[in-house]
């Protein structure tokens, strides 16, 4: 409610006085002193990468842990390992291998988990790279690489009975590709992260290829 609706209702409450007393006396929002989270996020997408780790249960009641490496600009996923024994020099040897000479970011978001160790935070600085450090307990400050985890869980790993590591991990792979290359998504005017080519009708018909083990299908044209 502004100024003007205020002095308004004082008026009908019988209680005069001015417009400019209202104004004086009204409590302002304090701007907070730089741009916010999403501002941030938005503004540097292009020169960020974020990641986190998710665990996934095995039928033998192991437990392995998944790291996703996805660059904000085109929602690519970089990189994706799975082990059954996460250390801060296994992590920031899957840093060195998500992050190649063609792409070399300048943020790298992340939460507070202790598996990012002064080994890690060392081979962030190696590679120039700058460490932002979500809140504690804020998975919403790492919104995007959150959002590709569940969409892992969803469409992929709920619907695949886990036996092994190395299963993981042609799965994921599997994922990935069809992830990065066919899926289409809504932040980017559905398209895929790397830019997907349009097929005309007059390229011939309608095709499906079975993707990540019949779980989803590619849609193309093919002459007859």
């Amino acid at each position: 409610m502004g100024c003007p609706r205020i002095h308004g209702e004082l008026l009908k409450l019988g209680i005069e006085v001015s417009q400019a007393t209202v104004s004086m006396y009204m409590t302002r929002s304090r701007r907070p002193p730089s741009q916010s989270w999403c501002t941030f996020l938005k503004n540097h997408a292009s020169e960020t990468i974020a990641l986190d780790f998710f665990t996934v249960p095995t039928a033998t009641f192991r437990i392995l842990f998944v790291l996703v490496v996805l660059s904000h600009d085109r929602r690519q996923i970089l990189h994706v390992n799975v082990t059954a024994h996460p250390t801060a020099v296994w992590t920031a040897r899957q840093l060195v291998e998500a992050c190649g000479p063609e792409h070399t970011p300048r943020y790298l978001l992340r939460d507070r988990d202790c598996i990012y160790g002064d080994q890690f935070s060392r081979q962030a600085n190696a590679l120039s790279i700058r460490e932002v450090v979500t809140a504690p307990r804020s998975p919403w400050q790492n919104a995007y690489v959150e959002r590709v985890i569940g969409s892992i869980r969803r469409e992929c790993l709920d619907h695949v009975i886990v036996l092994s590591e190395r299963q993981v991990k042609r799965v994921l792979s599997e994922y990935t590709e069809y992830y990065n290359r066919i899926r289409t998504h809504l932040s980017l005017d559905k398209d895929a992260p790397e830019t997907r080519e349009c097929k005309t009708p007059d390229e011939g018909h309608v095709v499906r290829f079975p993707r990540v083990g019949g779980l989803h299908h590619e849609y193309s044209r093919l002459a007859a």
